[in-house]
């Protein structure tokens, strides 16, 4: 815990990254303790390109009232979220939550994750609580359930559990990101805007609606868990690609399939996913892999060795008219002037609605879990930080 004496202001300042999720969660056995209908597993982003930055405060000599900001925003704290806290009843002095992310808020990109995560890491170590992440992702899934899985680097497990109080729904990581450093992902921006349908509201309804959702969690996920995780374990990237695929499709397919339909994807997103079987198809080996949360942002991971045939051919295609390509992962495509793959074998409607359609790239990759950082967002007087 970080202190002046003279004001006495505590602070404690936490990084943590966007974890994107290759066999999907969707679905609540328990919706007031967050308990998943099925396992999930997800790559943990590079915080150099994606991360959530929270500093949590307390002093006596602030409003009596808990506050939260994220991105210069006063917001609501939902007094059920803030409960979930690690022993807040240590203090008795209010807390200052300030947030801030450097993507978009609410459009896809796994915010709640990373934001919650980083809540949990931060307000742990201003309480000076000695709590491991594994034992700390219980309680961030209470908050989001994905954000368990943002407390741990590399390729991390989030166990469904069977105990009826959620104590055994843990996050376990699976690898280490070292295991598999070369893994790529480009996010294609699609929309920032909010989505349509609250991730929360939506697999509600497909719990209560959708014929596909049980047989998905009963059978199909069980089975791809443990492919993928042996796929991980022996970096398999044509093994780790298929399922990928085919469980961001099953799961689309479980929103399609509710009542009333849930639309995450958009044309702009079908055309990304015909883009790499386009790409996959012209390379005659398996390069890319797509999957969409619950939002029509594409994500494809791919290899580093395969940066060129695939971001490279993005770059092609979308040229100037998408921002983002001077992040921390363009070095190695700097200096790629060609399409990995020629554009005629890409399909000329895929071309026209990517380039239309997509405002932003991301460039990263697999990285680390959440890092504790001097760069505070309070001031050590108490005031929010004006960046």
């Amino acid at each position: 815990m970080a202190s002046t004496s003279n004001q006495s202001v505590y602070r404690a300042t936490t990084t943590a990254p966007v974890n994107i999720a290759v066999i999907k969660y969707w679905g609540k056995r328990d919706v007031t303790l967050n308990l998943p209908t099925n396992s999930s597993l997800s790559v943990t982003l590079s915080q150099r390109s994606l991360r959530t930055l929270t500093t949590a405060s307390c002093s006596a000599n602030y409003p009596a009232e808990d506050t939260l900001n994220l991105n210069g925003q006063p917001q609501e704290i939902h007094p059920s979220r803030m409960a979930m806290l690690p022993s807040p009843k240590l203090s008795t002095l209010p807390l200052r939550i300030v947030s801030e992310n450097n993507f978009p808020t609410a459009a896809g990109l796994a915010s709640s994750a990373a934001g919650f995560a980083a809540l949990v890491r931060a307000v742990a170590d201003l309480y000076s609580l000695p709590q491991s992440a594994r034992e700390l992702s219980r309680i961030a899934r209470q908050g989001s359930g994905s954000a368990c899985r943002s407390l741990m680097g590399g390729y991390v497990a989030w166990r469904t559990g069977e105990l009826a109080d959620g104590s055994d729904s843990l996050a376990e990581e699976v690898a280490p990101a070292a295991h598999w450093p070369e893994m790529r992902a480009l996010i294609l921006v699609v929309s920032a805007e909010k989505k349509d349908v609250p991730s929360t509201e939506g697999m509600q309804t497909t719990v209560h609606t959708s014929d596909l959702f049980d047989h998905r969690a009963k059978n199909v996920v069980p089975e791809r868990m443990a492919a993928i995780e042996a796929a991980i374990q022996a970096r398999d990237f044509h093994k780790f690609a298929e399922i990928t695929m085919r469980d961001s499709n099953t799961f689309h397919a479980t929103c399609l399939d509710s009542w009333p339909p849930i639309f995450y994807m958009n044309d702009v997103s079908r055309a990304a996913v015909r883009l790499v079987h386009d790409i996959n198809r012209a390379v005659g080996r398996t390069v890319a892999a797509y999957t969409f949360d619950a939002g029509p942002n594409a994500v494809i991971y791919y290899e580093e060795k395969d940066e060129a045939l695939v971001a490279g051919t993005v770059k092609a295609i979308l040229g100037a008219s998408a921002s983002g390509w001077e992040g921390p992962f363009y070095e190695k495509l700097a200096n790629v002037t060609a399409p990995g793959v020629s554009l005629d074998q890409i399909d000329s409607r895929v071309v026209s609605g990517l380039k239309d359609g997509v405002s932003r790239v991301i460039l990263t990759g697999v990285g680390e879990g959440p890092v504790s950082v001097e760069d505070h967002l309070v001031t050590e007087t108490g005031e929010m930080v004006n960046n």
